[in-house]
């Protein structure tokens, strides 16, 4: 389903994010965790595309097995990095072929095992350049849509380490939407604030696209410190630092916190109003089941009806 008619027919999307497996252990693993979150309605999945392509087959498999043995609608993601212009054709006209409706466009990273690659001989330099080039497959009539791919960027609440200038991140931001972004997801947050003036920004300078939250709970010690390398930007509050913090190491109680607090986040970004949240998993599905029951629901379709009352 193409991401405007989702947004049609849902007022609040809930989706949630899958990453390729490394292993066959690991396929199994995340399939089993697929079909405990199913049942959730989410209104589409995500699926990561590793740094630099490095994922590029195993992104392509999952997301056609999600497709093929699931009710889910996968949404690939798709990055700049170390691709040539014939390597992002050859995959937008493998996924037309084969019935996918969106793409996330990405600027993305290079491969850790490739510290000192030259981007300069990459032919799509920006997220910006690649969300022009899908529109320009899109209008060409090359996907069995004839509105093309729905196309999807990143957006950053905290900002971006890369744009220090907050006004200029927000010019890049801009022109991702004006060459053809459907729709913003961001990056995780941990405080609802930071969202809520980034969206405030985003309307004065003209951006008009439904934006969607990026949620994800801690659930372990190691993850509340490897965190804040994995995700651009993020910071954590003085209130839940402070949670965590008298946890120690203990797991189960970091846990404990770590759901609460992204419960907290869900609930009140629904009285405000959000478009949209997105679940970063990491492959797991206690933490969002526990947190859709935490929020009295049984799947999305019980969130959306209870934001609208």
């Amino acid at each position: 389903m193409h991401i405007a008619d989702i947004f049609q027919a849902h007022r609040v999307t809930f989706s949630f994010e899958f990453f390729p497996p490394h292993s066959d252990t690991g396929w199994d693993a995340l399939f089993a965790t697929v079909q405990e979150l199913e049942p959730l309605r989410p209104a589409f999945v995500s699926v990561t595309y590793g740094a630099g392509g490095s994922t590029r087959e195993q992104t392509h498999g999952l997301v056609l097995r999600i497709k093929r043995e699931t009710s889910l609608a996968p949404i690939p993601h798709l990055t700049c990095v170390c691709h040539s212009e014939t390597e992002v054709r050859a995959i937008l006209e493998r996924y037309a072929g084969e019935g996918v409706a969106n793409i996330l466009a990405l600027g993305g990273d290079p491969p850790k095992d490739r510290p000192d690659y030259d981007r300069s001989a990459d032919d799509f330099k920006h997220a910006t350049d690649l969300v022009r080039y899908i529109k320009k497959f899109n209008d060409a009539g090359h996907h069995p849509d004839r509105r093309g791919f729905g196309i999807g960027v990143a957006g950053f609440p905290e900002g971006h380490p890369a744009t220090p200038n907050r006004v200029t991140e927000l010019d890049y931001l801009k022109a991702k939407v004006d060459a053809g972004a459907d729709y913003i997801v961001t990056q995780l947050f941990f405080n609802n604030g930071d969202f809520y003036d980034f969206v405030e920004r985003c309307e004065v300078i003209g951006i008009d696209v439904p934006i969607i939250a990026g949620i994800m709970p801690i659930t372990s010690h190691a993850m509340f410190k490897r965190l804040p390398d994995l995700a651009a930007g993020a910071r954590y509050p003085s209130k839940l630092l402070r949670r965590i913090l008298r946890c120690g190491e203990n797991d189960d109680e970091i846990r404990r916190v770590g759901i609460d607090w992204a419960g907290q986040q869900c609930y009140k970004l629904l009285d405000h109003g959000v478009r949209g949240i997105h679940f970063y998993t990491l492959n797991r599905s206690t933490a969002t089941r526990e947190i859709f029951r935490r929020l009295g629901a049984d799947d999305a379709a019980q969130l959306e009806a209870r934001a609208e009352d």
